[in-house]
């Protein structure tokens, strides 16, 4: 054999740089369903069930377009459940003159199939991702020199660089966010009708697949009764059409709203496509773009989608490469509590958590507000380490892939990075729940109050965290007001709110 091309769960793109000048009657493609990576973080079962689907389905593709496949199933009884004993059982066998892989979307795999080839003594080829808009070595030349990263200076160098949303030099519309347009929640009257995503029902492959995942890891959290991602391609571009359709023109307005009950409003759900490569992130953006053109969505909403996919996506991918491994290792503000067990069950009486952690064992998904300002800062607020709380954020959604979840949770959710990448930890009390969503209206605890027996308890560590770090903020320009306010509580104000966090600390 002359190459062994390995393509990992998260690289299912048809159009890849490992495909470049294969050779059908001398090359071959490996890929391999290993237990440790479900097992590596204590995985969702739907998140092992979209992958391991989604393989499958490529791996027929492959095989219809004369590709020969040597696929490493998880219950085949000589598979030794890592990456590692797979591929040199597959080289042992081929014998091939070198391995080809696409960049990995984790360093821990990177350093993993490094190691192996050397180990086998066989040669390496990396090839660049070309499924992202920007290359890891281009976002170092944009990120060297600079003392500070920030999303807003890369977003609009990638709209000057591709072109997208302008008109000449200058930003359509005349700004480079609406963001002021796009902070709306439902208000009293909730949020009426919302039109539900295309549903996939479980096709045979994926039917299988459940089976399996129920058989090897039944103790996993999460349900599969309600699956119905898209697992292929072809499934990808109907779930984007059917947003763009119906509910990308109030996703700018509407998309950090939480409602009881409602899961998805206004959002994608494409992500979970896109990291596997299944969905190219142009055509999102291209489609998202052609809408505005024809006047089917408002600028505010286009643009807050493209900001999510040509800014925000490539932006913490770039950030996760320039500082891993030492970034797995942050933890500026010294957090070391434990993760609730209560996140693992959604077993608890705030409302809020209860909602949110529910609708994630049910689906594997929450959209973003709900994950940076519900379960993440619940996180941020008790101090939880912030180790635990990625290894959650890892295990618990089905669209989370290291590169994408570690630089959000540590720089967006937790500031554990000190601000390499966000410029202010995300702290809110409980009425910033109240007035997004309908959450406190079901829950018995008072956003309002931060000590006493109906304190809430976002607000009772809101106040905490604040007098935790009240010196390495005290002159933090975006910070100052909160914790001027900080200073007019009473010393007995402080001890009461003191007593409160120890009691939800324990």
């Amino acid at each position: 054999m002359r190459n062994l091309v390995l393509i990992l769960g998260d690289q299912l793109d048809r159009n890849s740089a490992a495909f470049d000048g294969f050779d059908l009657a001398s090359d071959a493609v490996w890929m391999a369903e290993v237990a440790e990576e479900a097992t590596h973080v204590w995985s969702h079962k739907a998140r092992i069930v979209i992958f391991l689907s989604a393989m499958r389905h490529f791996r027929g593709w492959l095989r219809q377009q004369g590709y020969t496949v040597d696929y490493h199933a998880l219950d085949d009884p000589e598979n030794g459940g890592s990456f590692a004993s797979e591929l040199a059982r597959a080289v042992r066998r081929h014998q091939p003159q070198k391995l080809v892989v696409v960049e990995p979307g984790e360093w821990r795999v990177l350093q993993s199939l490094k190691r192996t080839a050397r180990q086998l003594g066989v040669p390496l080829e990396i090839r660049p991702d070309r499924h992202f808009l920007i290359s890891i070595d281009d976002f170092k030349r944009h990120a060297a020199g600079r003392k500070q990263l920030r999303l807003e200076f890369f977003y609009r160098e990638m709209r000057q660089r591709t072109g997208i949303l302008m008109e000449g030099k200058q930003p359509l519309g005349g700004a480079w966010n609406f963001d002021a347009e796009n902070r709306k929640a439902f208000g009293k009257q909730g949020p009426g009708l919302v039109p539900q995503p295309i549903r996939f029902a479980p096709d045979a492959i994926t039917q299988e697949v459940i089976r399996l995942v129920e058989t090897h890891f039944p103790n996993h959290p999460g349900s599969l009764r309600d699956f119905d991602w898209a697992v292929t391609p072809e499934q990808a571009e109907q779930a984007l059409d059917d947003f763009i359709e119906n509910r990308l023109p109030l996703f700018g307005p509407y998309q950090d709203a939480m409602w009881t009950g409602e899961p998805y409003l206004y959002h994608s759900r494409l992500s979970s496509a896109m990291n596997l490569k299944l969905l190219d992130p142009r055509l999102a953006i291209q489609k998202a773009v052609d809408a505005y053109r024809q006047k089917r969505a408002p600028l505010q909403s286009v643009e807050g989608f493209v900001r999510q996919i040509l800014g925000w996506r490539e932006y913490i991918r770039g950030v996760y490469w320039l500082h891993m491994p030492e970034y797995l290792e942050c933890n500026a503000l010294h957090a070391d509590a434990n993760l609730p067990d209560f996140y693992w069950t959604g077993e608890t009486d705030m409302n809020c958590l209860r909602e949110v952690i529910g609708q994630t064992l049910k689906h594997g998904f929450a959209h973003h507000i709900q994950r940076l300002m519900i379960t993440g800062l619940y996180a941020l607020l008790l101090g939880v380490h912030p180790k635990q709380i990625h290894a959650w954020y890892l295990a618990i959604y089905v669209d989370a892939v290291e590169w994408v979840e570690l630089p959000n949770v540590y720089g967006m959710s937790q500031f554990a990075d000190g601000g390499l990448m966000a410029s202010k930890p995300y702290i809110a009390s409980g009425k910033y729940i109240q007035r997004m969503s309908n959450y406190c209206a079901g829950c018995r605890y008072k956003p309002e109050k931060a000590v006493g027996e109906d304190a809430c308890p976002f607000t009772t560590l809101y106040w905490n965290f604040l007098m935790r770090h009240e010196q390495a903020f005290e002159s933090h320009p975006r910070l100052g007001q909160q914790i001027r306010n900080l200073r007019r509580l009473s010393e007995a104000d402080r001890e009461a709110i003191r007593r409160g966090a120890e009691s939800l600390c324990e």
